[in-house]
């Protein structure tokens, strides 16, 4: 670990050279290359650095010991070399998570689509609460939604939702969240008060960009139709919604939230080019079988992830057994207890798979 942490400190150094160079600025697509990954060099050899400092305490505290001190200095040094010994293990943890390999879409925005399932109206109704706590979440980190379409219900649920969310480090944060979630309430529907057990399904897709899937035109059929449903006056009066199909894969989306064709159109090719990625990334993830068994999850949108519990106000995550009494603030977006604790789950499976 030490040799490969000297030779990211050695990469680090040079790269700072290199972004300083006046040659190298003139050329912007290369210095930003440069830059973002002497940013992404920074955190590890901060703490490498903080690590050394480490060590060089503990070397020089163990020198101290084999000199005549008074017995009150020895036990001060002493005192002084447990604390140090406790910050070199907990900095030789951090720095092995680091050097984990880093997914290469954690820092991509997301396209979150989310379903209602099993429970007709109720699975509807479920699917908007999750639409909230998503948008709520993304505006207690500062990032950015835009809704790309929506299958309203009459009673206020969504048969179908997608948006985006945009910001730094999304995926990183709500990958864990694809999968089929449970609720168990007391529907409003219901007169004699017995639980009903809904699900819906969720799915995180890092947005994809043009280096990551290019798709050509010619394998797509674009077909128009007059909007349907919710959606005001502009809604049945001009054929401004888009049906996209991917020839070659079979994958078709549809939006109809915007008034105009081509936003619709943009919409929709965008929805594609991400489900295109996500598919891309479970064909790679197919076959690497061991982080397949994460128990974090596959993500799969079939597997069920996570129950959400009215009645005794808890939301419960299968995979790694954890479960909060704070329902309420858990839909009202306070999520990042429960994502702290799967992100901290999935980087000790990598510990161990690549012990």
């Amino acid at each position: 670990m030490l040799d490969k942490l000297e030779f990211i400190e050695e990469k680090y150094e040079d790269l700072s050279h290199k972004i300083s160079d006046p040659e190298i600025i003139a050329d912007q697509s290369q210095w930003q290359k440069l830059v973002k990954e002497h940013a992404g060099l920074e955190i590890i050899v901060t703490e490498f650095r903080a690590y050394k400092s480490v060590l060089k305490n503990i070397e020089d505290s163990r020198s101290m010991l084999e000199e005549s001190l008074d017995r009150e200095m020895e036990d001060m040094v002493k005192q002084e070399l447990v604390e140090l010994q406790e910050k070199k293990e907990s900095l030789e943890q951090e720095l092995k998570v680091l050097l984990l390999p880093k997914d290469p879409n954690d820092d991509k925005n997301v396209i979150v689509e989310i379903r209602g399932a099993a429970g007709g109206e109720e699975a509807a109704l479920f699917a908007g609460d999750l639409c909230r706590m998503y948008i709520r979440y993304a505006e207690r980190m500062g990032w950015k939604v835009e809704m790309l379409s929506s299958n309203p219900t009459d009673i206020g649920g969504y048969k179908e939702v997608i948006f985006e969310i945009d910001g730094k480090g999304a995926y990183s944060r709500l990958k864990y969240e694809s999968g089929a979630h449970r609720v168990q309430r007391v529907p409003d529907t219901e007169a004699s008060g017995r639980i009903h057990t809904s699900t819906s399904t969720v799915a995180v897709l890092p947005e994809a960009e043009d280096v990551d899937v290019e798709i050509n035109m010619n394998d797509l059929r674009i077909d128009v139709f007059r909007s349907g449903g919710h959606g005001g006056q502009s809604v049945n009066t001009t054929d401004s919604a888009v049906r996209v199909t991917h020839l070659p894969t079979n994958l078709v989306v549809s939006c109809q939230d915007e008034k105009s064709q081509l936003k619709n159109k943009e919409k929709a090719i965008k929805i594609l080019k991400s489900r295109l990625l996500e598919m891309e990334i479970e064909r790679h993830n197919a076959e690497i079988a061991s982080d397949r068994k994460s128990q974090v999850g596959t993500g799969d949108r079939s597997e069920r992830i996570r129950t959400y519990n009215f009645p005794q106000g808890r939301v419960t995550d299968h995979r790694i057994g954890m479960t909060l009494y704070q329902l309420d603030s858990f839909l009202d977006g306070d999520l990042d207890q429960m994502i702290d604790a799967l992100i901290t789950d999935a980087q000790a499976e990598k510990l161990k798979n690549a012990m």
